[in-house]
């Protein structure tokens, strides 16, 4: 437990650096213009998206606590610039609480398709399939067990496929140097 209360306290120190902020303003700028132009879907479910890797890059730099904060500020720009539906914050709540369990488990540690794998498969549970599904069937008025197969099975296709995403566009940041050029101390 000293160990997570560690880990917050170094992101929130993150936090007051004018380094974080400037790279975080960068990484939503590209969040933003990949969300509007980088998108395969896959019938009517299944869609790869590659607006999120921006998000996983500050949780995995900066850590929980600014990946939190990045994750529901870039979840209402997004919203604010281009909206889709109505409004609702229990998916900026999702956005947020998927910054904190990434950057819980990538912030100061190596990035390995494992640590990925099983950070992504806490969020698909945690997030995607119970409480995403829970505002769908609060916003829709359907069933939560009626909605969830088809969750399950939407998330169940794309978890290893996020991962991989993930895993090899970090590695490919780490071989260039990229990383290591943003973390650097100010």
């Amino acid at each position: 437990m000293k160990r997570l209360a560690t880990l917050f306290t170094q992101s929130y120190q993150e936090m007051k650096k004018l380094r974080t902020v400037t790279i975080c303003g960068l990484m939503a700028a590209i969040a933003v213009a990949l969300s509007a132009v980088a998108s395969i879907e896959i019938g009517n479910y299944i869609k790869i998206g590659f607006s999120g890797i921006p998000n996983r890059m500050v949780d995995y730099l900066f850590g929980p606590v600014v990946g939190g904060c990045f994750g529901g500020a870039l979840d209402i720009i997004k919203y604010l610039i281009k909206p889709t539906g109505m409004f609702f914050p229990g998916f900026t709540f999702d956005a947020i609480l998927a910054g904190l369990i990434y950057g819980s488990f990538t912030y100061k540690k190596p990035l390995t398709l494992p640590r990925i794998l099983i950070a992504k498969l806490v969020v698909v549970l945690v997030c995607n399939i119970f409480f995403n599904t829970l505002w769908i069937s609060i916003l829709y008025g359907k069933a939560f067990w009626a909605l969830l197969p088809a969750r399950l099975f939407k998330n169940a296709v794309m978890w290893p496929i996020d991962s991989a995403i993930l895993f090899m566009i970090s590695k490919a940041l780490h071989t260039t140097g990229i990383f290591k050029s943003l973390s650097a101390a100010q």
